[in-house]
């Protein structure tokens, strides 16, 4: 039976509990059973609650919502679980035994449509790397190859879902941290507008508007189904994306019609990429012109503008000493160098450095740069198609920093965010789709490719990615490690 109920996304497990062929409890019973079969080898679930999850999936009182009984996880980075531990991946949270004292708004909203949380997933300090590889609890290591990564930072819940435990999982993205994993463990990622998700009830905005939070996902109907249940502002958000016109489930019923799609093949701002990578952009826009849409290989001018790394940087480091300081309050003490790892301490200290006044400053060009990127969509095209990520999942310690280089992980992670934290800064959606797997070197890693479109227009994503799905299928297709 779980072996069965692993290969099923979360849409048609759900449709087995409403039909009451199965029951939520024997839906979590099987997850909980594929966790602690594959979990050891992969790293991925590092806060397990899985007697509450059973009582959960008992109770008469669980939520009649689209996925009720689904097993659902949680990762260790935003996504506030009332009681349960909270680390971020930091060491000195898991030495304090700290525990979130109130559930966030999107925790209520996944709740309500009637997921079940196993636990809570790991991720690299503060989110701060493409890969999930934090001192506090040691690699997470990607199914497809256990020597290779499986992304950042919502890594955990990648590996997770790639390797069949539960059929999608919370995630959140400051600079690629959905759509990268998703890369790298062959699934499907949407990263929503700015403001599409709350981030309530303790917090406004995470990393100056940057980051945003949502899910991986194995399918494009349960990412639609999901953001149908959870999108939203909720009371006091300062800001929220503009509602769509109908649910976006009934958005991926409808073929989009020919779109004009502009492609980058080459890493922008002269950041050198894998040329497999190249490779599957070309594949997929031959797919795309098949399906009907008119390709052409063009692209923002603004990606190739250099500041904007520097402005990315210093947002970032800004954010990082900030969150220093605000665990100290929770704390009660002051977390000093030997508390964070080496990276973390470096970008706070540079973040110290940066006045209110250079903030700012840079602030006002994120925002003009995000109107230069935006210009392109309004010109004429309706999406631009990329590689997610410029570079294959890197070996297990490829993104490290010592002493004597503690910002060398930072300068080595480069080509992972190189096409994708420019919609961070500017706020667009954007997907990542499992439509590549290596052919040379290591093979049969996956590489997704990244589709961005204006400023919510989530349902375009949606539309296309569900007409891809369904002229390139990838669910059969799993890594050698699966529950």
């Amino acid at each position: 039976m779980s072996a069965d109920l692993a290969r099923l996304d979360a849409t048609a497990q759900a449709d087995l509990v409403r039909r009451g062929e199965v029951s939520a409890a024997e839906l979590v019973d099987a997850a909980i059973a594929r966790l602690e079969k594959v979990n050891p080898s992969i790293g991925a679930v590092i806060h397990p609650c899985l007697e509450k999850a059973r009582a959960r999936a008992a109770s008469k009182d669980l939520p009649t919502g689209r996925f009720r009984g689904v097993p659902f996880l949680m990762k260790d980075l935003g996504g506030p679980e009332a009681g349960e531990p909270y680390c971020g991946g930091m060491r000195a949270l898991k030495d304090a035994a700290y525990r979130e004292t109130e559930d966030g708004t999107l925790t209520q909203r996944f709740q309500a449509a009637g997921l079940i949380s196993l636990g809570r997933t790991s991720t690299p300090e503060l989110g701060l790397l493409p890969v999930t590889e934090p001192d506090a609890f040691g690699p997470t290591r990607s199914p497809w190859n256990l020597a290779h990564s499986c992304g950042g930072s919502s890594g955990g819940s990648a590996a997770a879902v790639a390797a069949g435990i539960v059929p999608m999982a919370h995630a959140s993205d400051g600079g690629g941290s959905i759509r990268g994993p998703a890369s790298m463990s062959g699934l499907v990622g949407l990263k929503p507008t700015r403001g599409r998700i709350s981030f309530g009830p303790a917090v406004g905005e995470r990393w100056s508007g940057f980051s945003v939070e949502f899910a991986v996902t194995r399918s494009v109907r349960d990412a639609a189904g999901l953001l149908d249940a959870v999108a939203g502002p909720a009371p006091g958000d300062p800001y929220a994306a503009a509602p769509p016109a109908r649910p976006y489930l009934d958005e991926i019923r409808t073929p989009p019609p020919g779109l004009r799609i502009g492609f980058l093949r080459r890493g922008p701002r002269g950041i050198e990429t894998d040329p497999e990578c190249a490779i599957a952009v070309e594949r997929t826009a031959k797919l795309l012109e098949s399906l009907g849409h008119a390709v052409e290989e063009a692209h923002p001018g603004a990606l190739d503008e250099v500041n904007s790394v520097m402005a990315y940087v210093d947002v970032i480091t800004a954010n990082v000493a900030r969150a220093l300081d605000a665990w100290s309050d929770r704390l009660g003490r002051s977390l000093g160098e030997g508390d964070v790892e080496i990276l973390t301490w470096a970008l706070a200290q540079r973040g110290r450095q940066i006045t209110a006044a250079e903030h700012l400053a840079t602030i006002e060009y994120v925002q003009a740069f995000g109107r230069r990127l935006a210009s392109w969509w309004t010109g004429g095209f309706d999406l631009l198609l990329t590689p997610t990520m410029g570079a294959r999942p890197p070996e297990i310690g490829t993104l490290s920093s010592t002493r004597e280089e503690p910002l060398r992980a930072f300068f080595r992670s480069a080509p992972y965010g190189a096409f994708t934290f420019p919609f961070n800064m500017s706020g667009q959606p954007a997907i990542s789709l499992p439509l590549y797997w290596t052919e040379t070197g290591v093979k049969d890693l996956p590489l997704g490719l990244q589709f961005v479109a204006l400023q919510g227009r989530e349902d375009l994503l949606l539309r296309l990615a569900a007409q891809i799905e369904q002229a390139a299928p990838w669910a059969s297709r799993r890594p050698p490690l699966h529950a």
